[in-house]
């Protein structure tokens, strides 16, 4: 195989990697992950894994779900190949959806339904969802990936409600809602000035600093919830990372500057803690 053609096999390979929601749902994984890390609780396999495949078939049908619908005679062959491995995924979902007990599927009810309604219209007659409602967005995002990284496997596992995971739901949810700003800069070129992001609202530099601040927050409350050294100085870097991604996001990015290297800061963060544990 010559030089050209393998690079353009690892180019689609990579392509693929993106568009069918695999990275996305990596770092949800590396979210849960780091949860446990944090309250000291044991692997739970079939949770991750339910919550890792679920993302791909939540995020697949949010992202692909009206396109197969109105075009699924002339879907190219990457969106049918997507379609066949969200397939696979939803397969993979329900496997793992079997081994988890009734009172654990309670819990993803409310995040499952905002889910749904982040991407279907709640009344036919209206062709509206919370997508679409004005600055909404952002938070339904930040709000379903806290709930399911954090809320949820601490729930499952029987830790009682307290101050540390109050001030980690918050921390998570500042902290997905700053991931998501480099994205929402990338979309000032698309969004529709109905939905009100914030980069929409306040402007590109505002949003930045917005955003400094709010990761600010999500600092001090990292050296509240957590004695360990160690865990600190992983989220230092981590913290760091977000600044100066943050920082240099602008309305023409490079195609993956957000969709690969901004939602790469979970992940990372996840890897280290278990190269120092």
């Amino acid at each position: 195989m010559s030089y050209l053609c393998l690079v353009k096999v690892l180019r689609a390979i990579f392509e693929f990697y993106i568009n069918s929601s695999i990275h996305v749902a990596l770092a949800v994984y590396a979210l849960v992950r780091v949860t446990e890390f944090y309250f000291d609780v044991a692997y739970n396999e079939s949770l991750c894994y339910f919550i890792f495949y679920g993302t791909i078939t939540g995020y697949n049908f949010v992202k692909y779900a009206g396109v197969a619908g109105l075009h699924h005679l002339s879907l190219t062959k990457n969106l049918r190949l997507i379609q066949l491995f969200s397939l696979v995924a939803f397969a993979l979902m329900v496997w793992y959806v079997l081994k988890l007990d009734l009172k654990t599927l309670y819990y993803f009810v409310p995040f499952g339904l905002l889910t749904i309604l982040y991407a279907v219209p709640l009344f036919k007659k209206f062709s509206v969802n919370l997508r679409a409602v004005a600055s909404l967005k952002i938070i339904i995002i930040s709000l379903v990936w806290s709930g399911v990284t954090c809320l949820i496997p601490i729930a499952v596992e029987g830790v009682d409600l307290d101050s540390k995971l109050v001030l980690i739901f918050i921390q998570r949810f500042l902290f997905v809602l700053v991931l998501t700003l480099p994205f929402d800069i990338r979309d000032l070129r698309f969004d529709k000035k109905q939905l009100q992001t914030i980069p929409q609202l306040i402007g590109v530099e505002r949003t930045k600093k917005l955003g400094f601040v709010l990761l600010g927050i999500t600092m001090v409350i990292e050296f509240l919830i957590t004695p360990n050294a160690k865990f600190k100085f992983v989220y230092l870097m981590i913290f760091l990372s977000l600044l100066f991604l943050l920082q240099r996001a602008k309305r023409k990015q490079p195609r993956y500057y957000a969709s690969f290297w901004v939602e790469s800061l979970p992940i990372f963060w996840w890897l280290s803690l278990e190269i120092i544990k």
